[in-house]
């Protein structure tokens, strides 16, 4: 399943970060310019520990986390292309993505946890008054009740077994035709750039 689900996980998890990291990066100057709305008022004693639990079990911190992986994702990726491109033999390409994976594998390490401890930090002074403004504490404790409900936890526990079920059965029927398509358009990408550099020089 693995040659199969890895370009489908990419796709899903690209798709999910275009709208987080980058869509910040970019307002960026925007936001700076704009006047910084007034906070919200942090919630009472009996909402914060309602949040506490609640923050305990969902983690909007994980979409930055995500996306701060992002340049990881993307240097793995581009490189592959780019020695795909240039025909660049197997075992050359195998050692150099190996080499190249210690440099990423030096990225995550020296910025993943820098980024856990700013999330940390920041979610539940700028999670807690949101929850706060649009929550009764009666339906923030619905809201509890229902994310620790063992029911829950029991089908998220199934999820990895669903979706693995649904990607081997999609490997079997469609792996051949989506590796054909992969190289098609992997073949018609480096005839482009090669066209494209010959008019350079």
């Amino acid at each position: 399943m693995n040659a199969l689900a890895r370009p489908f996980k990419h796709v899903a998890l690209a798709a999910a970060l275009a709208v987080t990291w980058p869509a910040h990066a970019q307002t960026a100057p925007a936001a700076a310019a704009a006047t910084p709305a007034a906070p919200l008022p942090a919630p009472d004693a009996d909402k914060q520990k309602v949040i506490d639990r609640i923050l305990a079990v969902f983690h909007p911190e994980n979409g930055v986390l995500q996306a701060v992986q992002r340049p990881a994702l993307d240097a793995m990726q581009q490189s592959n292309i780019a020695m795909q491109t240039a025909h660049v033999a197997p075992e050359r390409k195998q050692k150099a993505l190996k080499d190249i994976s210690t440099d990423v594998q030096k990225y995550v390490d020296s910025t993943m946890p820098v980024a856990v401890a700013s999330a940390k930090k920041h979610t539940n002074e700028t999670v807690g008054p949101i929850l706060a403004k649009n929550f009764t504490l009666e339906e923030l404790k619905q809201l509890d009740a229902m994310l620790e409900a063992p029911l829950k936890a029991k089908f998220e526990k199934l999820v990895p077994d669903m979706e693995t079920a649904v990607g081997q059965k999609v490997q079997a029927e469609i792996a051949p035709q989506v590796n054909q398509n992969v190289k098609t358009m992997t073949e018609a990408v480096g005839t482009k750039l090669r066209i494209a550099a010959t008019v350079q020089q």
